[in-house]
């Protein structure tokens, strides 16, 4: 009688609730760290405690050469300062040309927005591979619409360049830019319609309407954008090496790892341990995880704000 006047349906509901999400945590926890912690003891291993069998997360032999045999195989300081231009480019024309898009489908009604809104969420849906041989063939022979051949006589070739990325950035047509448009239309329909009347009543344009008082309201939809438009462009394969077969990026760099090192140490891919190719290769995928890591750390607490003000979750 005791126990039970203590213990309550209400208590033992609230107790279950906190152990089911301290269960889910922790398993989202786990499936998270877990491979980054692999990588970090991986890297830190001598390749002779590759086949040592009391060796599992705790090296036997400390050492540092993967990542130098890492570092200098990946060129890493210049593919660092050339993804991290690429990413910050393509963030910054993303971020501004998918805010204009998000605030024309979500306060400027014209004839046929609906189609093409029902057109941006189809991007978020279709496969980008579906689309890549048409992007390629256009890029190779870029044109203009057939000005460019009418004044010199030629297409343009804009492979291997940076210009894929800043003319599909300009146009809001870049990776995952249908997401981000979705999420300026969402945030900018938020804001009460109040506040752009009173600045037509006062004579304001739509455009100094949109820089002076949508565009400084909309920070939170703003540092969301950014930052996986960051990360996204980062961590990109696909467009990447389509684009940029021979620049120094992460993705490249990271995807002929393994035979780059094979060369430099044998000659030949045949004759290399390929268990240590492959200690060597998540020494590079750490590496090229690092700055992510470090740039998530200092700007978390802007992103969870940032994240639940522009209505992803809850």
């Amino acid at each position: 009688m005791t126990i039970s006047k203590y213990i309550t349906f209400d208590k033992v509901k609230r107790w279950s609730w906190s152990f089911v999400r301290f269960i889910l945590m922790a398993g989202l926890s786990f499936v998270i760290l877990y491979p980054i912690l692999q990588k970090i003891s991986t890297a830190i291993k001598h390749q002779s405690d590759l086949y040592s069998p009391i060796v599992i997360w705790i090296p036997e032999n400390f050492t540092l050469e993967n990542f130098k045999s890492a570092m200098s195989i990946m060129n890493y300081w210049d593919t660092l300062f050339n993804t991290t231009v690429l990413a910050t480019v393509t963030t910054i024309l993303t971020t501004a040309s998918c805010a204009l898009a998000g605030y024309a489908f979500a306060r400027l009604k014209f004839k046929g927005s609906k189609i093409l809104f029902a057109g941006v969420i189809l991007t978020i849906l279709v496969p980008p591979t579906t689309i890549l041989i048409p992007m390629y063939m256009n890029l190779r022979d870029f044109s203009l619409g057939g000005i460019i051949p009418l004044l010199t006589g030629d297409t343009v070739n804009l492979l291997d360049s940076y210009w894929p990325f800043i003319l599909t950035s300009i146009t809001a047509n870049s990776l995952k830019a249908g997401l981000y448009i979705f999420i300026f239309n969402q945030f900018f329909r938020g804001i009460p319609k109040a506040i752009e009347e009173a600045a037509y009543i006062d004579g304001a344009s739509i455009g100094k309407t949109f820089f002076r008082i949508m565009l400084p309201n909309a920070k939170p939809a703003i540092v969301t954008v950014m930052l996986f438009s960051f990360v996204w462009q980062w961590n990109d394969s696909f467009y990447t090496t389509t684009y940029l077969t021979s620049a120094d990026v992460m993705s490249t760099q990271l995807s002929s790892l393994p035979h780059n090192l094979a060369i430099y140490l044998e000659g030949s891919t045949s004759s290399v341990d390929p268990f240590y190719l492959s200690m060597v290769q998540d020494t590079g995928i750490l590496l090229a995880m690092l700055p992510l890591i470090l740039l998530y750390l200092l700007v978390q607490r802007h992103f969870v704000e940032s994240v639940n003000r522009t209505g992803i979750v809850g």
